[in-house]
């Protein structure tokens, strides 16, 4: 009989009546397979290897790409930066809505010596006087010059209220505190109650720049209505003088006291 040696027949009579469980037999007989599943990895590694030059010339070269990069930023040049001119003249100004006529003062000199005449009235009927003769305009922009600044220093009024203790000119009632009196004894009406027993009125007023009283208060009366009576007459009173400090007219606080006599 003739053997095949790829049959696994001769297996059997190699280890006929021997321990088949053992791994000998097991190699053996899995061998075909074994070298079977060997010889398609090993073909397939094979055909890898053979086309692993040409799949290196399929993929991009990234060197090429940053030669190239480099060499556009290199070729890349920015324009000069243009330097701003420096003492340029400033623009002429533009011409004025109407026209400008040169103003030549008048100066007393030999007729050889005049140089300019100054311009006649009818020439500047309707135009403007300037610096220089200018042909007007008629379509071009109003423009107004521009103003000077007036004085920095901007005067306060002084509305503070000052006490007659420091004042330089006290306020006083035309003619005298006397006067003042007179007019007090002539306006006040005291209490007509026969129980009233007289007393004084302690008031306090405000004589303003122009002499009239305000801010008027009764710190004190004698009762019976007296700080009321008071205050009615002060409101009746004429104008004062009024106080000054460094030579200008002030506000200043009057306190006054008024004596009221018993009814009779």
């Amino acid at each position: 009989m003739k053997l095949d040696l790829l049959n696994s027949q001769w297996l059997e009579i190699v280890f006929e009546g021997r321990n088949k469980k053992y791994g000998a037999y097991e190699l053996r007989k899995s061998n075909s397979k074994t070298s079977t599943k060997a010889f398609i990895i090993g073909a397939f590694v094979f055909a890898f290897l053979v086309s692993l030059p040409m799949l290196a010339k399929l993929i991009p070269d990234s060197s090429d790409d940053d030669a190239s990069l480099d060499k556009k930023i290199v070729t890349v040049k920015l324009p000069p930066k243009e330097k701003p001119k420096e003492n340029l003249p400033p623009p002429p100004p533009p011409p004025p809505k109407v026209d400008q006529v040169k103003f030549v003062k008048p100066v007393v000199a030999k007729a050889e010596e005049v140089v300019e005449e100054p311009p006649k009235i009818k020439e500047i009927v309707d135009k403007k006087l300037g610096a220089e003769t200018i042909k007007g305009d008629p379509d071009a922009e109003l423009t107004v010059e521009p103003v000077g600044n007036g004085p920095k220093d901007v005067v306060e009024e002084d509305n503070n209220i000052y006490n007659t203790a420091g004042i330089e000119v006290k306020p006083d009632f035309p003619g005298g505190i006397e006067k003042f009196y007179k007019f007090v004894t002539k306006n006040f009406s005291p209490p007509e109650d026969e129980d009233f027993p007289g007393g004084k009125v302690f008031v306090t007023f405000v004589v303003e720049k122009d002499g009239s009283l305000t801010d008027i208060k009764v710190l004190r009366d004698a009762g019976y209505g007296t700080g009321k009576e008071a205050m009615r007459m002060l409101r009746t009173c004429p104008k004062w003088n009024p106080g000054e400090q460094n030579g200008k007219k002030v506000r200043v606080q009057y306190s006054l006291p008024i004596t009221v006599a018993k009814a009779d």
